[in-house]
């Protein structure tokens, strides 16, 4: 199974940016996937994310102005990012729980990450 991230960039402050990331391999469901993001010098946080459901959640930091979603059958995750801010500058990671056959237990997938970049 391989998670490919894509849609970083540079951008200015208050614009807006969409990231994707498509798992691809052998996969018999996926379960909650998600977002995180690591800035330079510091660790990894949480970011958003979406059950099978579709419900989701938010880190504080960008409620109101991300949208996390999924297409089920394209095994993809979405972030949209709207009135994006410097402070958002960060490797952006996926990740996805995902069961590869039936009767097998869920493990954890990671993206390689997409660069966000938001100047002032």
């Amino acid at each position: 199974v391989q998670l490919q991230a894509s849609g970083g960039g540079l951008v200015q402050a208050g614009e807006s940016l969409r990231l994707s990331c498509a798992a691809s391999g052998n996969i018999f469901t996926i379960n909650a996937m998600a977002w995180y993001r690591q800035a330079p010098g510091k660790q990894r946080d949480f970011v958003a994310t979406i059950t099978s459901s579709g419900t989701t959640n938010y880190a504080e930091s960008v409620k109101g102005r991300f949208t996390v979603s999924r297409d089920n059958a394209k095994n993809t995750v979405y972030l949209q990012m709207n009135k994006l801010k410097p402070e958002d500058t960060a490797v952006y990671y996926c990740h996805f729980r995902i069961m590869v056959s039936p009767g097998d237990y869920y493990r954890d997938y990671w993206g390689k990450g997409t660069l966000v970049t938001v100047s002032s």
